[in-house]
């Protein structure tokens, strides 16, 4: 079996270090020489719009998947008419633009922070009597790890917030004042089985997520698995997914989607029975889908910019260190590790030595 995959970042690492036990191939499209997933398959050089090194994709994959969103959706829609495509090129299309997935969010009954399409400054300047104070202001499309964004509180940032936007279309939102942030990542294969892990509660600075914590038996848990079914049953989703969402007064307010593995998902190679990147592999291959049960109290930190000593992070007992092979960045994912413990109070504990960890060589 020979699984094709648009990226050939971490993710697709991780995907390919998941799929080699269960004898799974990979050939890998992506425009990065020195793409971290390169090593791990066949690396087809180029963008993700040649026609040539597409139809080498889809002529030798049994099936193709993506390792991030913004892919081009007429590129996924192309590979569909000639090899099988998971997710589908319309669950790509709908998590690309922010304002046809909050539509999309509020006709399947899942609720959003309130917000409203912008292509002006005359038209944010009009939002904002409905809308309120304070506000974000967000492209429509290719934002990620806070790209793309702009905070508003007050008339005097309306001006500098529109011109972030460099002039494409975009939404305002409500800034909601949440207790926490949680993410539920479900898998969906193609016979319709879904399988939830539980919440991961998350930590961000600067737009980018930093610490994400299993949070199995959370009060939140079935109304997090209501939305994210909803979710996927609407767009016949096969894959993983994950729904970003606000906790708010007891109410769980969804923030976006994610129609891949994700980050918040990566305590879950040493934290659960069967990782977030088997999983997909099972999925997208029509396979049985792994328990998704937690292996004791686990949690994830991400390395920003800078890595500590390989040695000082696996002098933490049940520590897993993973890199990805990626030089060393200002605002650069270049690895992270995973933490596991019998008790929350040790898990706690773990997770304040690690991050002081991460915060001493955090370059973002």
């Amino acid at each position: 079996m020979r699984v094709g995959v648009l990226g050939a970042g971490q993710l697709a690492r991780m995907i390919a270090l998941a799929g080699y036990p269960l004898g799974v191939d990979f050939i890998f499209l992506d425009p990065a020489q020195d793409a971290c997933a390169n090593k791990l398959g066949t690396h087809l050089h180029g963008a993700y719009d040649d026609p040539d090194l597409l139809a080498q994709l889809a002529e030798a994959s049994d099936v193709v998947t993506y390792e991030f969103e913004n892919v081009p959706a007429d590129v996924a829609h192309f590979l569909a008419t000639h090899t099988e495509v998971h997710p589908s090129p319309n669950a790509l299309a709908v998590a690309q633009d922010r304002l046809v997935e909050k539509n999309y969010f509020h006709s399947i009954g899942i609720p959003t922070p309130d917000f409203a399409p912008i292509d002006s400054l005359a038209d944010l300047t009009q939002a904002m009597e409905t809308i309120g104070w304070p506000a974000i202001v967000k492209s429509r499309r290719m934002g990620y790890d806070g790209k793309g964004q702009a905070f508003i509180r007050t008339p005097d940032d309306l001006l500098q917030a529109w011109e972030a936007m460099a002039g494409v279309p975009a939404v305002v939102e409500a800034f909601v004042p949440f207790d926490r942030e949680v993410s539920i990542i479900a898998a969906r294969n193609p016979q319709g089985e879904i399988a939830f892990y539980p919440l991961s509660e998350n930590l961000h600075k600067g737009g980018i997520l930093r610490v994400s914590e299993c949070l199995d038996g959370d009060p939140m848990q079935q109304q997090a698995e209501d939305y994210v079914t909803r979710l996927l049953e609407a767009l016949d989703y096969v894959g993983v997914l994950a729904l970003e969402l606000f906790q708010v007064n007891g109410r769980l307010v969804a923030n976006e989607f994610a129609p891949r593995v994700h980050n918040s998902g990566h305590w879950t190679i040493e934290g659960a029975e069967t990782s977030q990147f088997e999983n997909h592999l099972r999925a997208i291959l029509s396979l049985p889908l792994g328990s998704t049960k937690p292996v004791g109290h686990a949690a994830m930190v991400n390395f920003i910019g800078g890595l500590p000593e390989t040695a000082e992070v696996l002098a933490i007992e049940h520590a897993h260190l993973h890199l990805y092979d990626k030089a060393p960045r200002k605002g650069r994912k270049i690895a992270h590790a995973t933490l596991r413990a019998e008790s929350h109070e040790q898990l706690s504990a773990k997770l304040k030595t690690l991050s002081a960890l991460a915060d001493r060589v955090d370059d973002s």
